[in-house]
């Protein structure tokens, strides 16, 4: 178990790295890095979803509503500072943890 943690604490601190050299990016560029995009609910030419945005120094997860006649309006709107934001997101999810530490090693080459 103490190896497993080890490991947790080890990604966990590879994910913050990673978050501020792409916020070091974004403030270059004035332009945010989308992380993620995850279709909730569809129907015709409507969809909700989440979008998942980093930008300097937050990562920012809204809930989007648009398509079809529907003007896009925002839900929800979660800001979290980056040191905070693996914790959060290695309780929601190992695999879009692991799909975002290979997104941002990319992006920051």
């Amino acid at each position: 178990m103490v190896k497993q943690i080890s490991l947790d604490g080890w990604q966990i601190q590879q994910l913050v790295d990673l978050l501020k050299k792409g916020s070091d990016i974004v403030a270059k560029t004035n332009r945010p890095i989308v992380l993620y995009r995850q279709t909730i609910e569809e129907e015709d030419d409507a969809y909700e979803e989440i979008v998942c945005t980093l930008t300097k120094d937050y990562v920012i997860e809204q809930l989007v509503t648009s398509g079809g006649v529907l003007v896009p309006s925002f839900h929800q709107q979660f800001v979290f500072p980056i040191e905070e934001y693996p914790q959060e997101l290695i309780r929601k999810s190992r695999d879009r943890f692991m799909e975002i530490i290979e997104l941002l090693e990319e992006q920051t080459k």
